[in-house]
């Protein structure tokens, strides 16, 4: 790492260490994020289809990149995980309804964008019908999918992709945040992320891996060496959040890692290059000058983040 992103590290690990975690401008629903490099990272809202670029360290954001026209999208495509492999990140929506169980096609994306000189660019295309894929996929016929897709979100049993990860195959690993089904997590294994980008459907996929998250779902997941850490929350807007470890074999199990997330939100996770971790907290029902931050003026809105070594 440069010294001057080791001294920043240094000093956010004294602040996190006496419960002060860096605050970062400009917007308040941080929901997926990834290095760009050894001091720059990119962060996804869900409440709007912009990618924000930040210094590490440095509270204001450096530069956007608008999605509408790239995307097609009219409303928020509700992005909710990244994965990176090599120079290219892929990014995915939620693929869920509302929360009146609305459908909204706005979220049923799945794209890449490629790093070029701290930010990126879309490449490709985006892919539109992974959800018909995943409802149509033989290997995922015993989770009852369709149902799950039927309701809003955050319903009992309902349908909400909210992680990304590389896997060491070239493959991708969704991770659920809803639906748990007899109190576990699911990944489902996206076999051929690279040709949905070039427009060359249908989406395959592997076997799903359970694992028992204490009854959370997934909210971020990222790969850290051979294995993962994953940031793992309530299905629905109530109980508490955790992060695990997990060797990344289907047979083992994900193990506790007693972090102190005090009043975190966690919703994404990153790894830099040096392997220390940078976890995003969803800031949007923070109170901001007696308002949820995300209805609050643009200067005031802020997410905080907390970092971590493995």
């Amino acid at each position: 790492m440069k010294p001057l992103a080791a001294l920043l590290l240094a000093a956010s690990a004294a602040a996190s260490a006496a419960g002060v975690q860096p605050r970062y401008e400009g917007l308040c629903d941080a929901s997926a994020g990834m290095a760009l490099d050894e001091a720059h990272f990119i962060v996804a809202d869900d409440e709007r289809n912009v990618l924000t670029v930040y210094r590490y360290g440095e509270p204001r954001a450096l530069r956007e990149v608008a999605l509408d026209k790239f995307l097609g999208t009219k409303k928020e495509a509700d992005l909710e995980g990244a994965a990176q492999r090599g120079d290219r990140i892929y990014w995915i929506g939620s693929h869920a309804r509302n929360s009146d169980g609305k459908v909204r096609e706005d979220r049923h994306r799945f794209f890449a964008t490629d790093v070029r000189s701290a930010t990126v660019e879309p490449v490709g295309q985006p892919y539109k019908a992974l959800l018909d894929d995943l409802l149509a996929s033989p290997a995922l016929a015993g989770l009852n999918l369709a149902s799950a897709a039927q309701r809003a979100a955050e319903a009992d049993g309902g349908f909400n992709i909210e992680g990304l990860a590389t896997a060491a195959d070239g493959s991708l690993l969704i991770g659920l945040r809803n639906p748990v089904p007899y109190g576990r997590a699911l990944l489902i294994p996206l076999l051929n992320p690279a040709e949905l980008i070039d427009g060359r459907g249908p989406a395959r996929f592997g076997p799903p891996i359970r694992l028992d998250l204490g009854g959370r779902g997934v909210r971020s997941i990222e790969r850290v060496g051979t294995g993962y850490v994953i940031a793992a929350g309530p299905p629905a807007d109530h109980g508490t959040f955790a992060l695990f470890r997990w060797s990344g074999r289907p047979q083992d199990p994900a193990t506790r890692w007693p972090a102190d997330l005090g009043t975190l939100r966690p919703e994404a996770l990153f790894a830099w290059p040096d392997g220390h971790l940078t976890l995003l907290s969803d800031d949007g029902g923070l109170p901001v000058s007696k308002k949820p931050c995300k209805a609050a003026d643009r200067s005031k809105r802020g997410f905080r983040a907390l970092d971590l070594k493995p």
